[in-house]
């Protein structure tokens, strides 16, 4: 039987673990953010010492390798009486993992914000939240669209990890193939071409975002970003 014949009758466990693949990132990507947006928010108005061991716990978390991490979460963590299933490890691995980074994006943003824009919100009755969630976080997101949407395709690329804990996501499905049948290359390459193509879906996304922030004049040339 051809090679790529394999691979066509197997095509159900290989977008089983694409289906997977997304669902993982997907909400991953989704609550790392919204945990991000909490952190900053955090380590920029929060009283010196909270907000010096949120910082603490963002740099510690950003200095971990995410494999590492991943396999301590399920296959550590049971020594000490806590135990997760694998798809519950691995939603909690890639959202505390992203969110670390997500809020560094967002808080060196920030800083390049004018200090007139708070001063003003809070002249007008602004809440703290009120004025980051209306007015700050919408400049950030746009602002820091290409960074962030780097940061999004790592996220997708590191489900890939998951195997290592069980979870049956896209790398685990072509690994089973190619392991019963020697076929490691049509195998992965399949896989390659279904991160490859979820990938340029995520840059056409952050172009038009990018787009987006250039007509409101908070954003960069985006040709000049991909230099």
């Amino acid at each position: 039987m051809n090679k790529w014949e394999i691979l066509w009758n197997h095509r159900e466990m290989i977008l089983g673990g694409f289906k997977s693949t997304l669902v993982l990132f997907g909400v991953s990507a989704i609550a790392a953010f919204l945990l991000s947006s909490l952190i900053v928010l955090a380590i920029r108005t929060g009283r010196a010492p909270f907000g010096r061991v949120v910082r603490g716990v963002v740099d510690g978390m950003r200095m971990l390798p995410f494999l590492i991490y991943a396999y301590l979460l399920y296959y550590g963590l049971p020594s000490l009486g806590i135990r997760f299933d694998a798809w519950t490890a691995g939603f909690i691995a890639l959202i505390t993992y992203h969110a670390a980074y997500f809020a560094e994006i967002l808080r060196g943003t920030w800083a390049t914000l004018s200090t007139g824009q708070a001063e003003a919100a809070r002249a007008h009755g602004f809440t703290t939240f009120m004025m980051y969630r209306r007015i700050i976080l919408p400049q950030l997101v746009l602002r820091a669209a290409p960074v962030l949407g780097n940061q999004v395709i790592i996220c997708l690329k590191d489900t890939a990890f998951l195997s290592i804990i069980t979870v049956r996501e896209l790398t685990a499905a072509a690994s089973a193939v190619q392991s019963q049948y020697f076929i490691p290359f049509e195998a992965f390459i399949v896989a390659i071409g279904l991160y490859w193509l979820t990938s340029m879906l995520i840059e056409a996304l952050v172009a038009r975002l990018g787009f987006a922030a250039e007509r409101k004049g908070l954003g960069y040339k985006l040709a000049a970003v991909r230099r």
